[in-house]
């Protein structure tokens, strides 16, 4: 792990810890992934680190903003190292395969809607459904987004 992420861990007050620095080396290599996946990756070389132990750090992660917790309808949260910006995830209705979409206004329009209903918004999740390229030809289920447990 390089010395920006080590900074970016200290600038959130965290410790700097094998097992963080195993799940963002991870979610790094397979975002949109969810904790049973991520803990895949990194269990050969960290066996100590239990499932609940990646729920865990990612948790924290996640609050420190280091993280960004996508929770599709259908799917187990998933993690992305994108935090902090304003884009939107596409995800295949047949393979649950999920792709980060820019928003084409760049800023957060999405946090401006035409009423609140008297809510102070903090956030704001789009999600578009469809196929993506590989599942565009064969299409196994178009009525009902994916229950798969988790993408890897």
């Amino acid at each position: 792990m390089n010395a920006t992420v080590v900074g970016q861990l200290r600038a959130a007050g965290m410790k700097v810890t094998a097992g963080r620095l195993a799940v963002l080396d991870a979610v790094e290599k397979a975002p949109h992934s969810g904790a049973s996946a991520l803990h895949a990756l990194v269990r050969d070389d960290y066996p100590s680190l239990s499932v609940q132990a990646v729920h865990n750090v990612l948790s924290d992660l996640a609050g420190a903003g280091l993280l960004r917790k996508i929770e599709p309808a259908g799917s187990a949260a998933l993690y992305e190292r994108r935090a902090g910006d304003n884009h939107h995830h596409a995800v295949c209705i047949s393979c649950a395969a999920v792709e980060d979409i820019d928003c084409i206004h760049g800023e957060a329009p999405c946090l401006s809607p035409s009423d609140a209903k008297g809510f102070r918004i903090d956030s704001a999740e789009v999600v578009f459904w469809g196929l993506c390229p590989d599942c565009a030809g064969h299409p196994s289920d178009l009525t009902h987004p994916p229950t798969n447990e988790e993408t890897p």
